[in-house]
């Protein structure tokens, strides 16, 4: 019974504290929840008050915005209003100039009516006095043929005839203008093409010699040079086939050749020679060959730097060794490398401006005197046996008939074959570019004077300023001041049509008379 008692007990307490667990779990989320919904409330508030604040500054912003822009538009407005206003004011002002100048051109409409009235009777004036004129000049016709004996038609017949004369001897002077213009506009595009080619190259003016002096610290290395029975000067002869003249010249020796190359061979082994101080046979056959090689490196740089310089692409190794080769040949004194690369450049320009291919034509230009430094001597000329190296090396047939053409022993089948002979002999005959021969020279400056004396009245003539000026002094009793301009001008034309010259040639006719009395 008491068992059950305790039983019934532990019941009821764990049924009344389950019941206390719940009636105290349903308070406190009671409590909870009124705490949130007054943190809501709060937090409602806040939002409220937070909106009310935006809402005031978003005002007070749109306020300062209105205003803002209601005070540009006014701006504006006031800006418009006083353009307006000044294009009224010049409208106005010109509504005035314009009045201004009606009224002028009303007053020079009725001057005007007033100058043609004046003009109108001054007219009728002139026709009334040129009748009379006219009948005052039959009159005094008919008088003039009275005393002269002669009829109008008859001395105008002599008026002309003599005007004829003297027309003739005043149209000498200007008949050479005449034909220097005519020349000049007949040839004006070409000489354009030319004048410019010339202008955009820029040239060295180059005399190359046959002779290179070789400068000694002193005399003493002479001896060393000539050696024991001249052994030493021997074997750098043979080895160089450069002649060494060894005169009183102080401190230097002259090395002489027509080969520039073995000049520049024989210069660079002496200096080697001089610089090891070590002279003898053996030695020096050692040193030449090594220069030698040196030298085949030298002139392949020099070809490649060519042909890089010109912007020439795609050339045979021996094409370019032969153009550095012609870095140590010359032509009538001027460097045949320098002028391969002139030709090249004028050719280029003249092409361009021709409308034809630069790149061929600089590079026909560039090889058009191959056949000058051959590696074997051969019986063809330079320009054929260019032509041959050409096509050998797989040039263009254009730049082969170039070469082959350019002195005129090969038919010009192609357009640049002209212009690299044009520009060869521009290249050639720029003053300053090549050495003349002094018989030459001196042959031309005979013919030069031998042309004039061959004229009627010519007393003496005589080629000054290195036959670029002819002066001619005739007889005062054979030639008259008028015969001096018509012989000034044959003179001219003679030279220009029957020799070969460079530049050009004044001719200058002196007649001189003089009156001579002696008094007893």
């Amino acid at each position: 019974m008491e068992s059950i008692m305790v039983i019934v007990v532990g019941v009821v307490a764990l049924a009344i504290g389950i019941i206390l667990g719940k009636l105290i779990f349903a308070k406190n989320t009671h409590i909870k929840i009124q705490e949130a919904e007054e943190k809501a409330n709060r937090i409602v508030e806040e939002g409220k008050l937070t909106a009310e604040n935006i809402k005031k500054d978003k005002l007070l912003e749109a306020k300062e915005k209105y205003l803002q822009m209601k005070s540009e538009h006014e701006k504006e407005v006031m800006q418009r209003n006083q353009k307006i206003s000044e294009s009224e004011n010049r409208i106005k002002q010109k509504e005035q100039s314009l009045n201004q100048k009606n009224e002028q051109m009303q007053k020079q409409v009725t001057e005007n009516e007033a100058i043609k009235e004046n003009l109108a009777r001054q007219i009728e004036l002139v026709n009334i006095k040129r009748s009379e004129l006219e009948k005052h000049q039959e009159e005094h016709i008919r008088r003039l043929e009275k005393v002269a004996g002669l009829t109008a038609e008859e001395a105008r017949n002599q008026l002309v005839e003599s005007l004829k004369e003297e027309a003739r001897t005043q149209a000498l002077s200007h008949i050479q203008e005449i034909i220097e213009d005519a020349k000049t506009k007949a040839n004006k595009e070409a000489k354009k093409i030319i004048i410019q080619s010339i202008q955009r190259t820029a040239a060295e003016q180059t005399i190359e010699n046959a002779i290179t002096v070789f400068n000694l610290e002193s005399d003493e290395i002479k001896g060393q040079i000539i050696g024991r029975e001249g052994r030493n000067i021997r074997a750098i002869e043979a080895a160089t086939g450069v002649d060494l003249i060894v005169d009183d010249t102080p401190e230097a020796i002259v090395l002489s050749s027509f080969d520039p190359l073995r000049r520049e061979i024989a210069r660079l082994s002496l200096q080697r020679l001089v610089q090891d101080g070590r002279i003898h046979p053996a030695r020096i056959e050692e040193v030449v060959e090594k220069t030698k090689r040196q030298l085949e490196e030298q002139v392949m740089e020099i070809g490649e730097r060519t042909v890089i310089e010109l912007g020439v692409h795609g050339l045979h190794k021996e094409l370019v060794r032969m153009v550095g080769k012609m870095r140590f040949r010359s032509s009538y004194g001027q460097n045949l490398l320098m002028h391969s690369k002139e030709t090249a450049n004028l050719c280029a320009v003249m092409a361009a401006e021709l409308g034809l291919n630069p790149k061929l034509a600089k590079r026909a230009g560039l090889l058009h005197d191959i056949g000058k430094v051959p590696d074997e001597e051969s019986e063809l000329s330079h320009a054929l046996l260019g032509a041959k190296l050409a096509e050998k090396y797989g040039e263009h047939p254009a730049i082969v008939n170039a070469i082959g053409a350019h002195h005129d022993e090969m038919e010009m089948s192609y357009v640049i074959s002209p212009i690299v002979q044009a520009c060869d002999a521009i290249s050639g005959a720029r003053p300053g570019a090549r050495r003349e021969i002094m018989q030459s020279y001196l042959q031309r400056i005979k013919d030069l004077e031998n042309l004039a004396m061959g004229y009627d009245g010519v007393e003496k003539a005589y080629a000054i300023q290195a036959g670029r000026e002819l002066r001619v002094i005739v007889e005062s009793e054979k030639v008259t001041d008028n015969d001096a301009d018509r012989l000034s001008f044959e003179i001219a034309n003679k030279i220009q049509n029957d020799m070969q010259y460079p530049g050009q040639i004044k001719v200058t006719v002196i007649r001189e008379r003089r009156a001579v009395n002696v008094a007893r």
